[in-house]
């Protein structure tokens, strides 16, 4: 081969190598992240047992912990969140208060909770202590806390950054007149989820540019009367990506495809209940958007 010859299939090579970044976005794994998530927990630290006659020796927070960081440790990012209710349902609950459920979330490094109605059961100043024991975010966007400066603990949503993800997370609270004692919860209002999730979704959007949005929904999945839902909230918003949601104890073992009247595509989530159940979710992002991949799965415990 003559020099002349080399150099020219030496500068085809070269220039074969010269890849712009953008085309490569779906090689990159900070294009990828897992989300994995829970809901309902209502206290089950053991599994449950042997002799349940449904779910005998199943869930127990040690087998989760295992799931969780055996995920991490096979995906680069990643992010941890729950859907409320996370107290009252065992007798560990009664003794400690939910300082033990808490606790055990901390070790377990969960990012980011909203709030159901079970959480509330023994008032705001119990959950205030709560929240504050806490080491992840607790968020919810349609709750006014006029108690207790309890709101100081409590963020309209949070920002996350995963690799080339920016994440914004926020939460939706189900009203609490008719499911909480009103003495529990006080002077706490509630104002339209749909209305909230549309101002916070929007600002997430474009103020933020989050290129990511979930909300951790305390909701419930859907119900046969005009009661506000998940599927209710994925029709009716232009700019949430993901709703994971809670309440209603809906396993899903793949999610529901919602699409709004923009057609834009959502994804709703739920994960049973009484932490028998991880859901785990896989999203890149490529030059198109996001894309949910086929990897939907709800882990058993």
């Amino acid at each position: 081969m003559n020099r002349n010859t080399f150099l020219k299939k030496l500068s085809i090579i070269s220039a074969a190598s010269i890849i712009n970044p953008i085309e490569c976005i779906s090689d990159n794994l900070d294009n990828d992240i897992t989300i994995m998530h829970t809901n309902d927990f209502h206290s089950h630290i053991d599994p449950f047992p042997l002799n349940h006659n449904k779910y005998a020796g199943l869930g127990g927070i040690s087998k989760r912990s295992s799931i969780i960081n055996l995920i991490r440790k096979n995906n680069k990012n990643t992010l941890l969140l729950d859907a409320g209710d996370i107290i009252q349902g065992t007798p560990y609950f009664n003794y400690f208060g939910g300082n033990l459920e808490f606790k055990l979330m901390n070790l377990l490094k969960y990012d980011c909770i909203t709030l159901g109605n079970h959480d509330f059961d023994n008032g705001l100043i119990k959950l205030k202590e709560l929240i504050k024991l806490a080491k992840f975010d607790t968020v919810i966007s349609n709750y006014k806390f006029n108690d207790l400066n309890i709101e100081d603990e409590i963020l309209k949503y949070k920002i996350f950054y995963k690799g080339k993800f920016k994440i914004g997370v926020f939460g939706l609270g189900i009203k609490l007149d008719g499911l909480v004692n009103k003495n529990l919860y006080g002077n706490t209002k509630y104002i339209n989820p749909l209305e909230c999730a549309h101002t916070t979704s929007k600002f997430l959007k474009f103020n933020e540019k989050c290129n990511l949005i979930i909300c951790l929904s305390h909701l419930g999945y859907s119900y046969n009367s005009n009661r506000i839902s998940d599927i209710k909230l994925a029709k009716n918003n232009n700019y949430i990506d993901l709703i994971i949601g809670g309440h209603t104890h809906t396993l899903l073992d793949r999610p529901t495809l919602v699409k709004d009247v923009n057609n834009n595509k959502k994804y709703i989530f739920q994960a049973g209940w009484g932490g028998l159940y991880l859901g785990k979710i896989d999203i890149k992002l490529t030059r198109e958007g996001l894309e949910f991949l086929n990897k939907f799965s709800i882990i058993n415990i």
